[in-house]
């Protein structure tokens, strides 16, 4: 086990390398120059606007963001300054200029945390994620226990008691809650739950227009659940909808085998049969979904962020996105990989946990 997870970590390097490499790429074929958006000439301005504009601002602006520099190309140069060489070596020093390209900048500063600045409003790029961060953590973090201890206990419930009508019910109630688009469910539930005209239950935004810093904690704490009550809601609803199915579909495929009419057949009770024997194995599809919620952490949820302008993580990347932001979308998209390789480590490791019969070591 040890020795698999050591190779598994030891396959992270070159696999965010290759990862950030990609995305690299795809975030550059975007249209449009940042230098010329900041400038107010974009691509879709035409050459007219563009000429319209100050050049050398706009050489300057990329000089200052190094997109004056090539993107990937590596060459190699032999220097030739000695007169005299005595030695290979001397002979031809190989000088990698090819290293002073974009990505291999970034890559540079990445390393030591140092996500560069942001094309948007010259702010450090960690700094404006740090901002962010505490809203998206707190609601990933809810959403995921909520959906959990929702979506597992209905899961085993509706498979102990299948064809039953609570479970002919729950299957179709789940199945068009999960179908229903989270962007039509955020929108129908601002005009029918926050509209004086209809129903305002909820309020929209992240917090009251009058808080104030000088509110005691309690006061604070009511303000943020008033505000995220509903967004949490939408947050919520397809997770576990999709978990729960994913639940009930691994527990009747497990309590249909061979050791757990054994266990029946010894005299068991159900009880025990069914969270001693059947749950730990039927929980194997939920950890394979576990790695993909680490991801969500940093990420947060673009949609319900957006809808309900919430200024998180997801709210952050798309308005990146649409800057041409390249700082902030590498920053994110790099901080969502490494949790994403940590999510599949994390899903191995529990899977030796739930089910000892997986092992990871070569047996003699």
């Amino acid at each position: 086990m040890i020795q698999y997870l050591i190779q598994r970590v030891l396959l992270f390097l070159p696999t965010l390398i290759l990862i950030t490499f990609i995305s690299f790429a795809i975030s550059r074929l975007a249209p449009g120059d940042p230098a010329e958006a900041k400038v107010g000439a974009g691509a879709e301005s035409g050459m007219s606007a563009r000429a319209a504009v100050n050049e050398k601002t706009i050489e300057l602006i990329r000089k200052q963001w190094n997109l004056d520099k090539p993107l990937f190309y590596i060459t190699i140069v032999a220097d030739q300054d000695k007169a005299h060489p005595t030695s290979w070596t001397e002979r031809l020093t190989f000088r990698l200029n090819g290293l002073q390209n974009q990505f291999h900048l970034w890559m540079a500063d990445m390393l030591v945390l140092d996500f560069g600045t942001s094309f948007q409003d010259n702010r450090p790029v960690f700094e404006k994620i740090m901002e962010r961060m505490p809203i998206t953590l707190t609601m990933s973090v809810v959403a995921v226990l909520v959906s959990y201890m929702i979506a597992i206990p209905l899961g085993i419930y509706s498979a102990t008691h299948s064809g039953s009508f609570w479970d002919k019910t729950s299957t179709f109630l789940l199945f068009a809650l999960y179908s229903l688009p989270t962007f039509w469910v955020g929108t129908m539930a601002i005009v029918f739950l926050c509209n004086p005209e209809f129903f305002s239950i909820f309020r929209t935004g992240l917090r009251s227009v009058n808080y104030s810093e000088q509110w005691s904690l309690f006061a604070k704490a009511q303000d943020y659940i008033v505000h995220l009550t509903l967004p949490m809601l939408v947050y919520v609803y397809p997770t576990f909808a999709f978990i729960s199915r994913q639940m009930r579909s691994g527990m009747m495929e497990v309590i249909r085998q061979d050791y757990i009419r054994t266990a029946r057949a010894k005299g068991l009770n159900e009880r025990t049969v069914i969270y001693k024997h059947a749950l730990r194995n039927s929980l194997i599809p939920i950890i394979t979904l576990l790695a993909g919620v680490l991801p969500g952490l940093v990420g947060g949820s673009v949609i319900v962020e957006s809808i309900f302008s919430i200024p998180g993580m997801g709210k952050l990347a798309l308005d990146a996105m649409i800057a041409r932001d390249y700082p902030t979308i590498m920053a994110v998209f790099t901080l969502s990989a490494v949790l994403t390789l940590v999510g599949i480590l994390v899903a191995d490791i529990m899977y030796s946990v739930v089910d000892p019969r997986i092992s990871y070591a070569r047996k003699s």
